[in-house]
C-alpha cells in the first residue's frame, strides 16, 4: 500500500451539528450522492465497536472460499472500504466501492444514521450495526486516536473523558450515535442490531444470528473455521486484518486491535471518574429498551 502523507492532525469542527474531520467530509456530495445497490451490505459502527471485526467475519462468510487468495493479499479496508474517507495519496471510499469487484459489495461507515446517503434505504440494503457500551468505546477509541495521525490529537485522558461526554468526538455524540440507528430499527426491518458484549461472550451464536438475518447457511466446519480465524489473538497477528499495512497510524503508540475486552474500561476509569461518568449516562440515555453491559 502507498505511503500516506499526512500532513498534519486534522481540526475537529462542526459539521452540521455533529463534530468531524476532514478526511470524512471533503467529499461530501459525492457521498451522499453514492449508488448503493439492492445487495449492498452496510457495517454500521461508533468508532472502535467492532467493524473491523465484523467486516472480517462477513468477508470470511461471503468470500473466505470464493476468494481464499484474498485473504492473504489484500488488506481488509481494501476489502470492505471505508464509504466516507477520503485521505491523501489514497483513492476515496467511493470511488475504490464504484470499482469494487465483490458482489456484495460490504461498506464499513461510522456515519450517524442521519448522514447515511438515500440509496441504502431506497434500495432496501441490508444494515448491520453493531453498538458497543459507553465506557469500553471511549476507553478504546482514546488508545485508538493516540496512534491515528487521521484524527485529532486526544490530549491527557481525563478531558478527554469529559469530551466524550461533552460528545465532542469525530461522528458526534456515542449517545446520539447508539440511540439513532436503534430507533431506524424500528421503522426499518433490514436492520440488524447487535452488541459488541454478545459477540465477546458467544461468538458462534451470534454469527448464526447474522447467518438468519443474512440468509447465509455455512457448514458447521466452514462455521468452526471462520470462529477460529475472528479470535482476537488470530486477528492481532493478520496483517491482513491489523491494519499494518495503512501509513496513517504511529504502532509505536498503539496496536489498531488492542484487548478486544468487555470492562477494560476498570484499567482506564478511576473511581470518581466512573461515578461521573454513571450520573451524566443515565441523563442522557433514555430508551430503557436500549440497555448495555459493562462486563460479562
Amino acid at each position: 500500500m502507498a505511503e500516506v502523507e499526512i500532513p498534519a492532525r486534522p481540526k475537529l469542527f462542526d459539521f452540521r451539528g455533529i463534530s468531524m474531520v476532514e478526511y470524512y467530509t471533503q467529499h461530501w456530495e459525492t457521498i451522499q450522492n453514492f449508488k448503493a445497490r439492492p445487495d449492498d451490505i452496510l457495517i454500521a459502527t461508533f468508532p472502535k465497536a467492532g467493524n473491523t471485526w465484523l467486516s472480517y467475519v462477513l468477508d470470511l462468510l461471503y468470500f473466505g472460499q470464493k476468494s481464499p487468495e484474498h485473504q492473504t493479499s489484500v488488506p481488509i479496508y481494501l476489502r470492505v472500504p471505508i464509504l466516507e474517507i477520503t485521505i491523501p495519496n489514497l483513492e476515496p471510499g467511493t470511488e475504490l466501492l464504484d470499482d469494487h469487484p465483490t458482489s456484495p459489495r460490504l461498506i464499513k461507515t461510522h456515519l450517524p444514521v442521519q448522514f447515511i446517503p438515500k440509496s441504502f434505504w431506497e434500495q432496501n440494503c441490508r444494515i448491520i450495526y453493531v453498538a458497543r457500551n459507553a465506557k469500553d468505546s471511549v476507553t478504546s477509541f482514546f488508545h485508538f486516536e493516540r496512534m491515528t495521525l487521521v484524527h485529532p490529537e486526544p490530549g491527557d485522558w481525563s478531558s478527554y473523558l469529559q469530551r466524550f461526554m461533552n460528545g465532542k468526538m469525530v461522528f458526534g455524540p456515542w449517545y446520539d450515535h447508539v440511540s439513532g440507528w436503534w430507533k431506524k430499527k424500528q421503522s426499518y426491518s433490514k436492520l440488524h442490531y447487535m452488541f459488541y458484549e454478545d459477540m465477546v461472550e458467544d461468538t458462534g451464536r451470534e454469527i448464526d444470528k447474522l447467518c438468519r438475518f443474512l440468509g447465509l447457511s455455512p457448514s458447521a466446519e466452514e462455521k468452526q473455521t471462520i470462529i477460529g480465524k475472528v479470535q482476537f489473538d488470530e486477528m492481532k497477528t493478520n496483517n491482513m486484518v491489523n491494519w499494518t499495512t495503512f501509513r496513517g497510524m504511529d504502532f509505536k503508540v498503539s496496536t489498531f486491535i488492542r484487548k478486544g475486552k468487555v470492562g477494560d474500561w476498570k484499567n482506564q476509569f478511576t473511581v470518581a471518574q466512573n461515578e461521573k461518568f454513571d450520573e451524566d449516562y443515565k441523563k442522557k440515555m433514555k430508551d430503557p429498551a436500549l440497555q448495555f453491559r459493562t462486563e460479562i
